[in-house]
C-alpha cells in the first residue's frame, strides 16, 4: 500500500476538502485527486463522496481512517528507529572480560545520556561484515592480520596496547618471580586452548612465537576461562598468558600469580574499526574519548607483529 497516497486520504479526510489538502501538503489539487483515485482503485471502494462544502468521507472511507492513521503512526516509528542518533550506538567488544569491554564501561560511565548496545562476535571478518551492513556501528580488533586487508570503506585507529601477563599456579617454576623476561620463558609450556585459526589473536600468537621461539599449545577442547584457571591452578608445568586488563576471577585456594613480561613486553594492539560513511552521531564522541583517555601509552620497550597498523 503507497504510504503516500495514505497520508493524502488522511489529509482530505481531515481538511474535508481536496484544495485545503493539496494545499496542507503542498502538492496540487490534480495530484491529491489522482493518489485518492490510485487508493480507491487499490482497496476496491470509494472512500469520499463529493458534497457541496467538499469531500465527505463514505462508510468504507470512515472504516478506513483509524487504520489509515495508525498505518501512518507505524512507519514513523519504523522510521524513527534507525534514524541517527535515535538508535542505541551497537559497538562490537568481543568478550565480556577483555579490555574492549572495559573501554565501553568507561566510556559508558563518562557519557551516561548516551544509549549502548554492546555484542560479542567472533572473528574479525564476521566484525568487519557487520561494521559494512549497519550491524554495528564500531567493533574492536587487532588490525590488519597478514592476508586480510581492511576494505577501502573501513577505517580504523589503534586505541590501546594492552601488556601480556604470564598466569601460572603456586607450584610453577616462575611463580614467585616478579617479572619474567621473553627469553626466559624459552621451554616453559604456555596453553591456550582458546586459540582459533584464522582470527587475529591466533595470528598474533602466532608471530610471537615465531619471532621469540615459545612454545604455546592450543591443544585440548576450550572449556572456558573458569576450566583453564583450575587447570594452570594445578599442574606446575603449564602456564597461559592473559592480558593487563583481562579480567580474572579465581578460588582462594588456586594461588594463582600474574606475571608481568619484560624485556620486551608484548602488547595486544586494541584498535577501533568503523564505517567511513556512518552517520550515528555517538561515533564520533566515542572515538575522541578513546583519543583522550588512552594516548597516554609508552610503547618503549614493548613488542607487536610487523602487520600490526602503527599507532
Amino acid at each position: 500500500m503507497d504510504l503516500g497516497a495514505v497520508r493524502t486520504f488522511v489529509a482530505v479526510a481531515e481538511a474535508g476538502q481536496f484544495q485545503k489538502a493539496a494545499a496542507d501538503l503542498s502538492i496540487s489539487q490534480q495530484a491529491v485527486s489522482k493518489r485518492v483515485a490510485a487508493l480507491e482503485r487499490a482497496l476496491g471502494v470509494r472512500l469520499f463522496t463529493r458534497a457541496p462544502r467538499g469531500a465527505e468521507l463514505t462508510i468504507d472511507g470512515q472504516a478506513f481512517l483509524p487504520h489509515a492513521r495508525e498505518l501512518l503512526r507505524v512507519a514513523e516509528r519504523a522510521s524513527a528507529s534507525v534514524r541517527p542518533g535515535r538508535r542505541p550506538l551497537r559497538v562490537d567488544v568481543i568478550a565480556s572480560r577483555v579490555a574492549p569491554s572495559a573501554l565501553m564501561r568507561d566510556f559508558h560511565r563518562a557519557h551516561p545520556e548516551i544509549d549502548l548496545d554492546v555484542v560479542m562476535l567472533s572473528d574479525v571478518d564476521t566484525a568487519v561484515a557487520a561494521i559494512r551492513s549497519g550491524a554495528v556501528d564500531a567493533s574492536f580488533r587487532a588490525v590488519a592480520m597478514p592476508g586480510r586487508p581492511l576494505p577501502e570503506d573501513i577505517e580504523s585507529v589503534r586505541v590501546l596496547d594492552e601488556p601480556h601477563q604470564l598466569l601460572t599456579g603456586p607450584a610453577h617454576a616462575l611463580a614467585d618471580a616478579r617479572s619474567v623476561t621473553l627469553a626466559e620463558l624459552t621451554g616453559h609450556r604456555i596453553w591456550m586452548p582458546g586459540l582459533v585459526p584464522g582470527t587475529e589473536w591466533t595470528a598474533y600468537y602466532d608471530a610471537l612465537v615465531a619471532e621469540f621461539g615459545l612454545t604455546v599449545e592450543a591443544t585440548g577442547p576450550n572449556f572456558g576461562s573458569d576450566a583453564l584457571l583450575d587447570t594452570i591452578a594445578d599442574t606446575p608445568a603449564l602456564a597461559t598468558f592473559t592480558t593487563a586488563r583481562t579480567r580474572l576471577v579465581w578460588p582462594a585456594g588456586h594461588d594463582l600469580r600474574r606475571i608481568p613480561v619484560t624485556d620486551p613486553t608484548p602488547v595486544y594492539p586494541h584498535s577501533l574499526l568503523w564505517h567511513r560513511d556512518n552517520p550515528h552521531p555517538a561515533l564520533p564522541a566515542l572515538r575522541t574519548h578513546l583519543a583522550t583517555t588512552t594516548n597516554d601509552q609508552n610503547t618503549t620497550g614493548t613488542w607487536t607483529p610487523d602487520w600490526v597498523i602503527p599507532r
